[in-house]
């Protein structure tokens, strides 16, 4: 349980104490294998686990923003306009797309839907493990690792290559804008409603929900939406069609506001297949590493 309390406490320290990173990430990745020896298999036990993942994968995540100049001068931005550029035949996908149906200056219900599509993301991967978890116990092991590992790989891609969103790169003019792309400019449309809905609070809550605001390659929010379509498909066809839907809607919404680029969903979409490809392959290691911990748990428990 101190190991458990020390991986809680280092993301939360690091900023303020001199804390290396490495001892910071040790500490949040140790947490979840050691709440497992500490306490015996239960439903709370299944939740806390996977609270303790996610605050570890937040750490990493944010851990490359903690220096915005040096992470500005790592980041890579020009490479994944080129490839849209090409996807989309000389003109960018997301630009073409808001000058077909965006009205430059107003936020129509359309596009209030799309934003909320995203926002309600940063819900949908846990709610997938948390349904599974309460309708479908025993398939709740493969998917709680299937989503997760989603996560902790893409947020390795986030620390090797940091990827600029389209919205970066049209900030810092890299678009270098030709022919019908300068009757429109790229538009990043969930600012522009998160003022106009959330008023004072939105501040406050970009500021939380932006841990590393270059970290775009690849879309974690579209391969792990992929990832829980999967996962609930094989709940039921219900559940699975609810999800697909989901995660096409959130695809289009991310390249239509300016998130992402089609690349970046594409690298996305490229990390879920090969995780389910890999899975029967890493199965006898994750299963050993599974008998490693419940051996020391029965001797934590006197069992």
């Amino acid at each position: 349980m101190a190991v458990v309390a020390a991986g809680v406490a280092a993301p939360l320290l690091r900023r303020r104490t001199k804390i290396p990173n490495a001892a910071v990430l040790a500490a949040a990745w140790a947490a979840p294998a050691a709440l497992c020896v500490a306490t015996p298999r239960s439903f709370k036990r299944d939740i806390g686990v996977c609270g303790l993942q996610m605050w570890a994968y937040l750490a990493t995540y944010e851990m490359p923003a903690d220096d915005p100049q040096k992470l500005e001068d790592r980041v890579h931005v020009d490479y994944p306009v080129n490839f849209d550029r090409w996807l989309g035949f000389g003109e960018l996908p997301g630009l073409r797309l808001q000058r077909a149906f965006a009205d430059p200056g107003k936020i129509r219900v359309p596009e209030k839907v799309l934003i909320w599509a995203h926002w309600v993301w940063f819900l949908v991967p846990h709610a997938t493990v948390a349904y599974v978890l309460l309708r479908r116990r025993e398939q709740f092991p493969k998917a709680a690792a299937m989503v997760y590992a989603t996560f902790d790989l893409g947020v390795i891609c986030y620390w090797l290559v940091p990827t600029a969103p389209p919205w970066y790169a049209a900030q810092k003019g890299r678009f270098d804008l030709t022919g019908a792309e300068t009757k429109l400019g790229l538009r990043r449309m969930m600012i522009d409603y998160g003022q106009q809905f959330w008023r004072g609070r939105w501040p406050t809550l970009y500021d939380g929900l932006a841990g590393n605001p270059l970290a775009a390659m690849p879309s974690l929010h579209f391969a792990t939406s992929v990832m829980s379509a999967y996962v609930l498909a094989d709940v039921g066809r219900a559940e699975g069609t609810v999800a697909w839907a989901y995660a096409g809607t959130l695809g289009f919404a991310l390249v239509y506001l300016g998130e992402h680029y089609v690349i970046d969903l594409l690298a996305g979409l490229a990390l879920v297949e090969g995780i389910r490809a890999g899975a029967p392959h890493a199965a006898p290691l994750a299963n050993g590493f599974s008998r490693l911990l419940q051996g020391l748990e029965r001797k934590a428990q006197g069992v």
